[in-house]
């Protein structure tokens, strides 16, 4: 798969409810741990949670789509994720960790969709029972990353400046993402 079709990815809200192997999990932290980071000092860590189990634990905590809940709120047992992914520090949050975090996540959400699994960056999920679940700091505790094998195809559209980017629903159930174009976030000087 060539760079444009990856960065056709979109995030995925619906989920195939089939078992994710664990050498495509472990392709998928491979690439967060190539990621760029700050001064190569490399103060993430990893949690996958694989288990059914832990993900039914995990899942009641985490929320998704705010702009179409509840209508693309994953169904446990028929659309929810297979696994999580939890990402955290070494040490306390800064920004830059912040920032090793987002190039980490990007990088597993590349190589997930290259792979044909979906993925759903979270940061909207309950960090004190999460961290409690996981048995990780609540401080440290950065994001979570739900995989699951596509359930749904995503649509993206481009807008102009002063577009909406609200994401919606079509009347056929399709998610639509719009993002502006290069010239409505671009300044030429």
């Amino acid at each position: 798969m060539n760079f444009d079709e990856l960065l056709k990815r979109r995030t995925v809200r619906r989920f195939l409810q089939k078992e994710i192997p664990v050498e495509k999990l472990k392709k998928i932290l491979e690439a967060a741990r190539r990621a760029s980071c700050a001064r190569n000092a490399q103060r993430l860590r990893y949690i996958a949670a694989v288990s059914t189990q832990k993900v039914e634990e995990i899942f009641p905590h985490t929320a998704y789509a705010g702009s179409v809940s509840p209508r693309r709120n994953p169904v446990p047992g028929v659309t929810a994720p297979k696994a999580f992914i939890a990402v955290y520090g070494t040490e306390e949050p800064d920004n830059m960790l912040y920032a090793d975090a987002g190039a980490a996540i990007q990088s597993m959400e590349f190589t997930a969709w290259e792979e044909g699994i979906g993925s759903c960056w979270i940061g909207s999920f309950s960090k004190e029972k999460v961290a409690a679940i996981l048995g990780v700091e609540k401080s440290r505790l950065l994001f979570l990353v739900a995989l699951g094998w596509k359930g749904e195809d995503p649509v993206m559209e481009d807008i102009p400046s002063g577009g909406s980017p609200k994401y919606f629903l079509d009347e056929k159930d399709v998610l639509h993402i719009p993002k502006y174009t290069v010239d409505a976030l671009t300044k030429w000087v």
